[in-house]
């Protein structure tokens, strides 16, 4: 048992140009203070204290002594011209170490610090110190120190050595055996003077104030317990909890392809239609394919009828002979087509009143598959770019925590912050491995569909020629690599988690969400969807607007005022993009959509005559009503997030813009599913399971995700009263839930996309309605 000395001193005298000045000499170290006790807070504003309370470093007796009695010298002296009267009082700590598992309530204020001794126990090698109080105010520090004198215990020096972190109510650090040689430490309360640094209110004064009473409005009982943390044990049985979780989702799809294997090989013929596949052997359809219209509506229709013969209907995507899809540097990307003028007149075929698949796949397919290849390699090289700054960026942060031992850089949930090795919580990095593995499954699902389709393509078969969505797999591959690189940068962000570093979390999330919409245009219109080179340009302007308002979104108006102007213009342009499918070019002759004798008028007049003949006079009934009607709920809802954040201004801009995009993918993505079964079309089973599977994954996921645990809009003291223990294996907390729920919700959710079409394979595309 080690003993300690505590020294209380009390003097009546408030003079400060004579303070009473205590020196207590012990036989490894010189202590010293002065009373009154000055303490400086924030504009120079000081606090006086008559009373002070000190505890002295101890001196634990070693084998080689043996108990012996300590000799301290205490002096008092004062230049003051007069006598002081002042009380001394030393006292002996009866309860100076703490022990495992056993709470222990005292009482500190700024000029009375308090710190206590903890020992290893044999079997313990590693401990968790939670501090609790009642109350928010006053602001604390808890430090922990190796066993050095002197002790840094007051507000100004308690950061000089070990680690600490600031408190209101919670506060909890996770202390390794070895971090101390000696198997022992300190841990040190100290009651800050102010409480600005724990959000309390910042004082208005400058003046200087003397008042005998702070000490007693500056008290604060606590509590702390020491507790031992996790065994390696659970480190292990934890790392194979994650890795097995999300290898079953390997074997669920390889027992998927074994089956989808047998039964496709037990069918040796597949009619559909009148075309069947039987062996080696096609038999095409000898009906022409005809850009049918519905009666009453053949506004810019083409009257394919003329055409007679299967062999004559060779879609522009057959292009040339099977087999020959390869990359050739020659093949460039065009908007020439090599068809008759009539049939490339992009102006008519693209605003039919009623639109269909062939219309708008008219591109040879190898062209138009190369164009999304570099979504492929793009987002390879942006996220090699893009990850190896963050890497550094955070293992920099990490550093700096380990070095300083500042723990109010991070904000962990401390309660279940499970160190290893430099990582100060392992298993918030841990629970990202899902995202990896799940990216690169959905890769290989992506692989074998696109060997299957070019198999196909080499035994020249009807389904992957005239029938269903042209198969176009860059998009996919693009997602599979946003889908693991979102864990990587999710887990740089959690090496240490702040209000800086949160657009590491959120980068590759715009892009996951810009991509799944992307995607679901391009199935039905694959041959004007947007390019790679304009896709991620698109995301680059949005992620610079998201580093924006982390810099200038807490309280500048003018740049909510400028973001939510570009967001309602953005908006604008983009649904009339999508409404006219492209075609709508206000600054020069317009064709089809103005007569000619307006091709030269001004750009403004011509802006109020498309605005009066399609807005206006066709209120009533718009020439592409589904459109319309996404369009208008589409932008409804991006007006109502430009108001929301005009009048709010949240603090977390990052999570702002990802809700924006996730709102506007979910509503394409379920008018799509409406249209879908709207035109009659049917929901295969894979598709169907993958939906459910998609919405259940994602409301769970939700509901760990809104369990807050930690807030960087906030203090790290009031971040932490959020803190809160692990619920699972004892080593993963509520968001190590939702990372691992939303991996598998994203995994879900992108076989929704893969998959959602697979009915429509038997189907001829001019069949097949756009929307």
């Amino acid at each position: 048992q080690v003993d300690a000395v505590r020294v209380y001193v009390n003097s009546s005298s408030e003079n400060l140009q004579y303070p009473v000045l205590f020196v207590v000499r012990q036989q490894k170290g010189v202590l010293s203070w002065q009373v009154p006790l000055i303490f400086r807070g924030l504009y120079q504003r000081t606090y006086n204290y008559q009373e002070v309370s000190r505890t002295l470093c101890p001196s634990e007796p070693t084998s080689e002594t043996g108990p012996s009695d300590q000799i301290i010298f205490v002096d008092v002296s004062s230049m003051a011209p007069f006598n002081i009267a002042y009380e001394l009082l030393v006292t002996r700590l009866e309860n100076f170490q703490l022990e495992t598992n056993k709470a222990f309530n005292f009482t500190a204020s700024p000029s009375q610090p308090q710190y206590f001794l903890y020992k290893f126990p044999q079997d313990v090698d590693s401990v968790i110190i939670k501090v609790v109080s009642d109350a928010v105010y006053p602001c604390s520090v808890v430090s922990v120190q190796d066993i050095v004198c002197p002790v840094y215990d007051l507000d100004h020096n308690v950061e000089f050595n070990g680690v600490y972190q600031s408190m209101t109510k919670q506060a909890a650090i996770t202390v390794q055996r070895k971090d101390f040689p000696g198997e022992q430490f300190f841990v040190v309360f100290v009651i800050k003077p102010e409480d600005y640094a724990c959000g309390g209110s910042v004082p208005s004064s400058i003046h200087g104030n003397v008042n005998r009473t702070w000490n007693l409005q500056r008290m604060k009982n606590l509590q702390v317990t020491i507790v031992p943390s996790i065994k390696k044990s659970v480190y292990v049985q934890a790392m194979f909890f994650s890795f097995l979780s999300f290898l079953s989702f390997y074997l669920g799809s390889v027992v998927v392809a074994f089956v989808h294997y047998i039964s496709t090989d037990m069918k040796l013929t597949v009619p559909f239609g009148s075309v069947s596949i039987a062996g080696s052997g096609i038999m095409t359809s000898s009906h022409p394919i005809t850009a049918s219209t519905p009666e009453g509506s053949s506004y810019g229709a083409i009257d394919e009828s003329g055409s007679s013969g299967g062999h004559q209907l060779s879609s522009p995507e057959r292009g040339p002979p099977a087999g020959s899809d390869t990359d050739s540097s020659v093949e460039e990307e065009s908007d020439f087509d090599t068809m008759p003028e009539i049939e490339s007149d992009k102006n008519v075929i693209r605003t039919k009143v009623f639109l269909y698949l062939s219309d708008l796949s008219r591109k040879d397919r190898r062209i138009v598959s190369k164009k999304y290849k570099i979504y492929f390699w793009n987002i390879i090289t942006i996220a090699v770019f893009y990850a190896l700054p963050v890497i550094q960026l955070v293992i920099t942060y990490q550093t700096v925590v380990n070095v300083t031992g500042n723990q109010d850089i991070c904000y962990y949930n401390f309660l279940c912050a499970h160190p290893l090795g430099v990582l100060s919580a392992f298993n918030n990095i841990l629970s990202n491995v899902g995202h990896m593995l799940l990216g690169f499954l959905f890769l290989l699902i992506v692989l074998r569909r696109d060997i299957l389709h070019r198999r196909a393509m080499e035994m020249k078969d009807v389904y992957t020629l005239d029938y269903g969505i042209p198969k176009h797999f860059g998009l996919f591959y693009a997602m599979g690599i946003a889908l693991m690189m979102e864990g990587v940068l999710s887990a740089c962000y959690h090496v240490c988690p702040n209000y800086s570093n949160f657009q590491f979390d959120t980068s590759f999330m715009y892009m996951i969400a810009g991509l799944c919409m992307l995607k679901l245009y391009q199935t039905r219109h694959p041959d004007i969807n947007a390019s790679a080179y304009s896709a991620y340009a698109s995301f680059a302007v949005v992620i610079c607007l998201a580093v924006l308002g982390v810099v200038f979104g807490k309280n500048d108006m003018w740049f909510w005022v400028i973001f939510s102007m570009i967001h309602v213009l953005a908006s604008l342009a983009l649904s009339t993009q999508i409404y006219y499918m492209g075609r709508f070019k206000i600054a020069h002759s317009t064709g089809f959509l103005l007569p000619s004798s307006l091709a030269d008028l001004g750009i403004f007049r011509r802006a109020a005559m498309v605005l009066y003949t399609d807005c206006i006079q066709q209120c009533s009934r718009p020439m592409y009503m589904d459109r319309m009607v996404l369009l208008i709920v589409g932008n409804l809802v991006n007006w109502s997030f430009a108001i929301f954040g005009l009048v709010y201004r949240p603090r977390d801009f990052a999570s702002y813009i990802l809700g924006i995009f996730i709102c506007n993918l979910l509503l394409y993505l379920a008018f799509y599913i409406i249209m879908k079964l709207r035109s009659s079309e049917k929901l295969l089973p894979i598709p169907l399971f993958c939906i459910v599977a998609t919405a259940v994954v994602w409301a769970a996921a939700l509901y760990f995700f809104f369990q807050t645990l930690s807030s960087w809009e906030e203090t790290p003291a009031e971040s932490r009263e959020k803190n809160r223990p692990c619920i699972l294996l004892g080593f993963f907390d509520d968001h190590d839930i939702w990372h691992f729920l939303s991996a598998a919700a994203l995994f879900f959710s992108f076989l929704v996309l893969l998959t959602l079409d697979d009915d429509l394979d038997a189907v001829r595309r001019d069949k097949i309605p756009v929307f």
